[in-house]
C-alpha cells in the first residue's frame, strides 16, 4: 500500500494492487500503466503522481478527453489510518489538487 498526498501534503488517498482508494477506503480509481495516470471509477482522467508521492491532477493532459471504460467499484479498503502530514511541496504549474471527501 502507497499513501498519496496532495500538494500541500496532505494524506488524501491509497493505492493498492493498482486500485486507488481515498483517504477513508472508497474506491475512486485504478491505474493505468500505459499512460501512468489514474482514472476514476467511470474511466475518466482522474490525476497522475508528481514527485514520488504527490497526487495531482494535469489541466493540460492529453488524456482528459480518453475514456479506458469503467470496471466497476472495487469497494472499500477501510481506514489505514493518517500518516501525517508530509509538508507542502507547492503547486507545480499547469497542475491542480483533485477534488477528495474530506
Amino acid at each position: 500500500m502507497e499513501s498519496l498526498y496532495n500538494s500541500r501534503g496532505k494524506h488524501i488517498a491509497n493505492l493498492k494492487n493498482g486500485q486507488l482508494y481515498s483517504a477513508r477506503g472508497k474506491n475512486i480509481g485504478r491505474f493505468i500503466e500505459s499512460g501512468n495516470i489514474f482514472v476514476d471509477i467511470t474511466g475518466r482522467y482522474l490525476s497522475e503522481i508528481v514527485d514520488k508521492n504527490r497526487l495531482l491532477y494535469n489541466k493540460n493532459s492529453s488524456y482528459k478527453s480518453v475514456n479506458f471504460g469503467s470496471t466497476g467499484n472495487s469497494g472499500n479498503i477501510g481506514n489505514y489510518g493518517n500518516p501525517g502530514n508530509i509538508g507542502s511541496l507547492g503547486m507545480p504549474g499547469g497542475y491542480a489538487d483533485i477534488e477528495t471527501e474530506e
